[in-house]
C-alpha cells in the first residue's frame, strides 16, 4: 500500500510535467496562438496548402534521406526552405484550432512548452552576449532545428507520414553502416588523428563512413539502433521484420567498429534502454515466473555479454580500459583541459551563457584555453548548454527533456492498453533519447546536422502521439 500523495506535491508534479495543461486556453487567449490559421482563406483555393501535410513529410523525408549523404550547406537549405513552409502552413491552415481539439494537437503539445521557454532563453543569450553577431548565427541555426521538429510535430501525427519518415531514416542509416562494415573489411584512410599514437589501436581502422569523422558516426548510428529494434516489432511482414533484423546487426556492428567510446556509451544505454522498456510493454502477458525473473534474466544476459566482449576482445578491451585511464590517454586528457577551460567560462558568465552556437564559442574559447588545446566545442552537450545559455538555459533544456520523456510514459502505456504496435515508436524513440543523452555527456557531435535531426525527429515521434485532454467549448468567433 502506498502513502496518500499530497494535493500541493501532484499540483507541483503536474505543473512540472505538464499533465494538465490547458493549451486550449492558451491558444485562445495568446498573441501567438491567434495567428495560427490567420490566413486560412488560402488553404481552400491552394493545392499546395491543402496537402500541407504530405507536402511537409515529403520535405522532412528528402533532409534524412540527403542529411548523412551531403555537406551542411544543403542541410541547410532543406533546413531553411522546411522552416518557410511550416511557418506558410501554419498561418495558412483553415482549420480553427482555437477550438478544434483534434486539429490542435498537430500544433502545439506539452513538449512545446518547455522548447518555446528555452528558445526565449536563447534569443536573450544572444542579446547579452559578448559577441552578439557570432552568437545570432548560432540562433539562426539553432532556430531551424527547433522549428524542424514542430513542423515534424505536426506532419507525424499521420501514422502513414509517420511510417514515410521512419523508414525513409532508417533506410539512410543501414545505407551509411553499409558503407562504414565495406570500410572495415577493405580498409579507410584516417582522415585526421583519431587514436593515440602509441597505442596498440594505432593502425586499427576506425570507420567513417560517408559522415567523415567515426565519433559523427557513432552519434548517428545511436538512435538508429533502438529505432531499427522497434521497426523489427512494429512492421508486420516477416520479410519487413527480417530487414529490421539486418538494420540492427549492420547498425551496432558499425557503430562498434567506430571504436568511438562515447558511441559505444550511447549504444550501452541505448540498447539496455530499448530492452528494459520492452520487457515492461510485454510483462502484462507474461506468467508469474517471467514477470519475476524476465527483466534479471535479460540484464545479466546483457552483461554477461558486455563483460565477455572486454575480456576476449583485444581492440574493444584497449578502448573500454583507456576510458578509464585519466590523463593517461591522450584524448582523456584532451577533454580534461577542454572541460576545465568551458568550467571557467561557465563561471564568468553562469547565467545566461555567451550566446548559442560554435561560432560565439569560438571567439571566447581562445581566451580560456590551454596552450595547444584549441577545441571547436565543449565536448560535452550538457556543458555546451551551460555555455550558451547558461545555468538558466540548462534548467529550461532539462525540462524539456523530463516533460518529453515523460510523455512518451504516458503514450506507451495508452497505446499498451490497446495492444497498439505504434508503441513501439515510442519505446524506440525514447531509448534513442536516452543514448544519445549518454552519449553527449562526453562528445558533441550531437550539434552536428545530421545528428541534430535525428534528436529532434526522436523527440518529435514522442510528440506527435499527444492527445489533448482538455474538452473545448465551441463558441462564437
Amino acid at each position: 500500500m502506498g502513502f496518500p500523495e499530497s494535493p500541493m506535491l501532484a499540483a507541483w508534479r503536474d505543473a512540472l510535467l505538464l499533465s494538465q495543461t490547458a493549451l486550449g486556453q492558451w491558444r485562445r487567449d495568446s498573441f501567438l496562438g491567434r495567428w495560427i490559421g490567420a490566413l486560412g482563406s488560402w488553404e481552400s483555393g491552394s493545392f499546395l496548402i491543402s496537402h500541407g501535410d504530405a507536402v511537409g513529410a515529403l520535405m522532412v523525408a528528402l533532409i534524412f534521406a540527403g542529411a548523412p549523404f551531403i555537406g551542411t550547406g544543403p542541410i541547410g537549405i532543406g533546413l531553411a526552405a522546411a522552416a518557410g513552409f511550416w511557418l506558410l502552413l501554419t498561418i495558412a491552415d483553415g482549420q480553427d484550432h482555437r477550438f478544434n481539439a483534434a486539429a490542435a494537437k498537430s500544433l502545439f503539445t506539452p513538449i512545446h512548452l518547455p522548447l518555446l521557454l528555452y528558445a526565449a532563453i536563447a534569443i536573450a543569450a544572444t542579446g547579452l552576449s559578448p559577441v552578439p553577431r557570432a552568437a545570432l548565427s548560432g540562433l539562426i541555426k539553432l532556430a531551424l532545428y527547433l522549428v524542424l521538429f514542430a513542423l515534424m510535430a505536426r506532419v507525424l501525427r499521420a501514422p502513414k507520414w509517420r511510417s514515410v519518415v521512419i523508414t525513409v531514416y532508417l533506410y539512410a542509416a543501414l545505407g551509411v553502416a553499409s558503407y562504414g562494415i565495406h570500410q572495415f573489411f577493405h580498409g579507410a584512410p584516417a582522415l585526421a588523428t583519431w587514436v593515440d599514437a602509441e597505442s596498440s589501436l594505432a593502425k586499427t581502422t576506425r570507420v567513417y563512413s560517408s559522415l567523415g569523422n567515426p565519433n559523427l558516426l557513432a552519434g548517428y548510428l545511436v538512435p538508429a539502433v533502438p529505432l531499427s529494434v522497434a521497426a523489427l516489432f512494429n512492421w508486420r511482414r516477416w520479410g519487413a521484420k527480417a530487414l529490421a533484423a539486418v538494420m540492427v546487426m549492420v547498425n551496432s556492428a558499425c557503430l562498434v567498429v567506430t571504436y568511438s567510446r562515447g558511441g559505444w556509451i550511447g549504444l550501452v544505454v541505448a540498447l539496455g534502454a530499448i530492452a528494459v522498456l520492452l520487457v515492461a510493454w510485454w510483462s502484462v502477458r507474461f506468467s508469474p515466473f517471467w514477470k519475476q525473473w524476465a527483466l534479471p534474466i535479460l540484464l545479466g544476459s546483457g552483461a554477461a555479454l558486455l563483460v565477455g566482449a572486454v575480456l576476449f576482445v583485444a581492440p574493444i578491451r584497449t578502448r573500454v580500459v583507456s576510458i578509464f585511464a585519466g590523463r593517461g590517454d591522450s584524448s582523456n586528457n584532451f577533454r580534461i583541459n577542454v572541460w576545465t577551460a568551458v568550467l571557467e567560462m561557465i563561471r564568468d558568465r553562469p547565467w545566461l551563457g555567451i550566446g548559442p552556437g560554435n561560432g560565439a564559442f569560438n571567439k571566447i574559447y581562445p581566451l580560456y584555453q590551454r596552450p595547444k588545446y584549441t577545441a571547436l566545442s565543449a565536448y560535452s552537450v550538457f556543458l555546451e548548454i551551460c555555455v550558451e545559455t547558461g545555468l538558466i538555459g540548462a534548467i529550461a533544456f532539462l525540462w524539456l527533456v523530463v516533460v518529453t520523456l515523460h510523455q512518451a510514459w504516458q503514450h506507451a502505456r495508452r497505446l499498451q492498453q490497446r495492444w497498439n504496435a505504434d508503441g513501439y515508436w515510442v519505446l524506440g524513440a525514447t531509448a534513442a533519447i536516452l543514448g544519445m543523452m549518454a552519449h553527449g555527456a562526453v562528445d558533441t557531435v550531437w550539434y552536428r546536422p545530421q545528428v541534430q535531426t535525428a534528436w529532434w525527429l526522436m523527440v518529435a515521434i514522442i510528440a506527435s502521439y499527444w492527445q489533448p485532454t482538455e474538452k473545448i467549448q465551441a463558441t462564437d468567433a
